[in-house]
């Protein structure tokens, strides 16, 4: 060997070409590393997969209940049971959508919720939950019912009596009643068209979707009486016999007479002077209307020559409007009236209300007497 010659030119062959000794690590790491990839992917796939299995078998999660604090829910119209498990479970009342889910399956009546507004406490059990939305006593509502009869100024006062609201909160919807649906005929005057029925408000409540309420009760009422075909059949605006449907609510006082007083009234319009009359209604609750105070307060002489349209005494025909807020029968009474040729009508029983209806004034004459004899022993009168 010289002494340029290095140990590795010694292990290259005569002759040939000199190579470099190369180390077997980089090769090992590599296939370590692809077994790590392998193994790794493994795992991962066996851990997902016992995760799939667990979340699919094992129970979802619940709380214990009772819960604490209060939620107030609402469940509107279309909610399906799965949307219902949403809200609450983001309102924090359950604690998954599948324990509301499993719960609700369980229960038969779980696909008849009703809508409205509902009070739970956070953390409750799904099974907790369903109970409550199962039973509708448990809807959060102020019921409010307002009898037939009753003039806007006394709605709007049993109104701000049963609610949270004053009656100048109510008055002032009123002022502008663009916002309450009424219909054109009625040129914006409620009197009348604020239904008497009984109500269930939610806490969302406010004058507004109250009186509005009440507004879409009377339409739902108009239709199913057809009130404006048959005020076409009848020769009069629908607004005509609404008014017509109030002066029926104030004087029948039974089911069965609702018919026979729309007859008397349109005779008399229609036909006035006909049987002795004189061509005038003579309806005491239209003077009490036009004076302002309770429809059945007793008129003296000197109210009857109160001026005012409003005054059947003395103004020919109808009043201009409702004097009060009829109901289901004297609306249907004013657009289906009893066929008859009364033109006169007596309470001769203020007891029972038995009403009497006469074709001529003799016979009116013989029925005012009966009730006489009845004031006479008697201390109704």
């Amino acid at each position: 060997m010289s002494d340029e010659q290095s140990p590795i030119d010694e292990l290259a062959p005569e002759g040939g070409r000199r190579r470099k000794q190369r180390s077997r690590l980089p090769g090992c790491l590599a296939v370590l590393v692809a077994l790590a990839l392998v193994l790794g992917g493994f795992y991962f796939a066996v851990t997902k997969g016992v995760e799939f299995v667990r979340d699919q078998f094992a129970d979802p999660a619940d709380y214990a209940g009772p819960g604490k604090g209060r939620v107030t829910f609402q469940v509107e119209s279309g909610d399906s049971v799965a949307e219902m498990g949403r809200g609450l479970k983001e309102a924090g009342v359950v604690a998954s959508v599948q324990a509301f889910l499993n719960a609700a399956a369980a229960e038969p009546g779980a696909s008849a919720i009703q809508v409205g507004f509902y009070q739970f406490k956070k953390e409750m059990a799904a099974a907790d939950a369903v109970d409550i939305l199962l039973d509708p006593e448990n809807i959060l509502k102020d019921t409010i019912t307002i009898p037939e009869g009753l003039r806007v100024v006394d709605i709007v006062e049993l109104l701000a009596k049963s609610s949270d609201f004053s009656k100048q909160e109510f008055q002032n919807v009123l002022d502008r009643p663009d916002k309450l649906g009424l219909p054109d005929y009625a040129e914006g005057d409620p009197e009348g068209y604020l239904f008497p029925s009984t109500y269930d408000f939610g806490p969302d409540a406010t004058p507004t979707s109250m009186l509005v309420a009440m507004v879409d009760r009377w339409e739902q009422a108009a239709e199913q009486a057809d009130l404006e075909g048959a005020a076409a059949e009848l020769g009069y605006t629908p607004h005509e016999l609404m008014t017509v449907a109030s002066l029926v609510e104030a004087e029948a006082s039974r089911q069965e007479d609702r018919g026979k007083v729309a007859r008397v009234i349109y005779n008399r319009i229609e036909n006035p002077g006909t049987a002795g009359t004189v061509g005038l209604l003579q309806i005491d609750a239209t003077i009490n209307y036009a004076i302002g105070r309770d429809l059945g307060f007793a008129i003296s002489p000197e109210d009857r020559a109160f001026d005012s349209p409003y005054n059947t005494y003395v103004s020919e025909g109808l009043p201009p409007g409702p004097i009060e807020a009829p109901g289901d029968a004297a609306i249907a009474a004013a657009a289906h009236p009893t066929e008859g040729d009364w033109y006169y009508y007596v309470t001769v029983n203020l007891r029972t209300g038995e009403t009497k209806f006469a074709e001529t004034y003799d016979e009116f004459l013989t029925y005012d007497n009966e009730f006489e004899a009845y004031c006479d022993t008697s201390d109704a009168c």
